[in-house]
């Protein structure tokens, strides 16, 4: 049995992931009850996969794996059903993790959690802060607070760390180290891909809701999914739910975020930004394939070395792109963690806005580089260059002969 996959695009694409459903396979041939599909490649090799349960009841639903292809190549796998016992383990390029501080100093790694309530005192209650999601290239992190800020691991070598961090022998995570370190400066922006409503010409944080909860979903070889859950949100006097759904994959230097609002107007935009607290060169915003970017690049880190952000949304849905005052809140007495001297205000970010309907997800990308990972990165045209080969690719995606 062969499935046949295309490259419709005159470039080579590495570590490119492809899904396909239960239902897509049942199409082309019978599937074995009981049995995992393996895919393979001509030479017998087993191509890195894993098979994803997405409604619990203990099946698979989607076949999800990894190819490299050259410009317009075609490939043909063959699909060998195997025992759940001799499905091998492929290496583990995604990672996801929320520890729990415990009363030994240790962290409890946990898949389903809540914040403490932002109506009682403030204390950090998780390992680096939050919830981390990283691939080979980069991680990323939410503080699992009221802040609801997203924060940047660099990384100079694919190494998973987000389960040593805090851990005795690992460091400091604000030094640098072999691995990497926290590249970014966040204050009261939206640091690196936060979520706001834009809503009559006022941006409202996803912060400080009654709710916060963190949901695993999905943590695998080739794919990493979560929900951030968020209940209570008092937009303008207008209280509205929200959920973020975030996926990683590998070889990526983004995350894939799906943002759905319940109780918005259609007057309203989904938010997401960029720091700009150290942004010394003027941002910029393009358009590409299917895609509006906006981004940022300059020395910008925190190693005072070269940093590049950006977003990446659907043409068709984009609303408006402008930068925040860059006024300090905090000093003026709107004091909503005291202890990290942030206020729930947002200011120095550069935000693009996406078109909101209640109740229907609005997909974005976020993407970050740091110039001490690579030579290109250095480069303001070496980011854009990156961002406008990375749209492209998701507005050609490989075609299922």
């Amino acid at each position: 049995m062969k499935l046949t996959f295309e490259n419709p695009l005159a470039v080579d694409r590495a570590d490119e992931v492809i899904v396909l459903t239960q239902t897509e396979l049942a199409a082309k041939m019978d599937v074995e009850e009981g049995k995992l599909p393996l895919l393979k490649t001509a030479e017998g090799i087993s191509v890195p996969s894993q098979l994803d349960d997405l409604n619990g009841d203990g099946n698979w639903d989607e076949l999800i794996f990894i190819l490299d292809f050259k410009a317009g190549e075609k490939k043909e796998l063959s699909v060998d059903f195997v025992e759940d016992g001799d499905y091998p383990v492929f290496e583990k390029r995604t990672n996801l993790r929320l520890g729990i501080h415990q009363e030994d100093g240790s962290y409890k790694e946990v898949d389903n959690y809540k914040a403490i309530p932002y109506t009682e005192p403030f204390e950090i209650i998780s390992q680096g802060e939050g919830v981390t999601w990283e691939n080979d290239k980069i991680g990323f992190r939410v503080y699992f607070d009221c802040r609801n800020v997203k924060d940047l691991f660099a990384k100079r070598k694919p190494e998973l760390i987000a389960d040593k961090v805090h851990t005795p022998g690992f460091g400091s995570y604000h030094e640098l180290a072999d691995w990497g370190m926290d590249v970014l400066h966040c204050g009261s922006s939206l640091g690196a891909g936060g979520i706001a409503l834009l809503k009559n010409d006022s941006l409202f944080r996803v912060g400080s809701t009654d709710v916060f909860e963190y949901q695993k979903l999905i943590e695998g070889p080739v794919r990493s999914v979560f929900e951030l859950r968020y209940s209570g949100w008092n937009v303008d006097g207008e209280n509205m739910e929200a959920v973020e759904h975030i996926t990683i994959y590998p070889g990526k230097y983004w995350f894939e975020s799906d943002v759905t609002v319940n109780g918005c107007s259609d007057d309203d935009q989904i938010v997401t930004g960029i720091v700009t607290s150290m942004l010394k060169e003027e941002p910029f915003a393009f358009k590409a394939a299917d895609f509006q970017s906006i981004g940022t690049h300059g020395i910008q880190s925190l190693n005072n070395d070269e940093l590049g952000m950006a977003v990446l949304v659907p043409a068709a849905e984009t609303g408006k792109i402008d930068r925040t005052t860059d006024i300090n809140f905090f000093d003026l007495g709107y004091q909503t963690v005291k202890e990290k001297n942030f206020s729930n205000i947002i200011s120095e970010t550069y935000y693009i806005g996406q078109k909101c309907s209640s109740g229907t997800p609005a997909k974005h990308y976020f993407l970050s580089v740091w110039g001490l990972d690579k030579d290109q990165w250095k480069t303001e045209e070496g980011f854009k260059k990156y961002i406008g080969e990375e749209a492209e690719k998701l507005s050609a995606p490989i075609v299922k002969l």
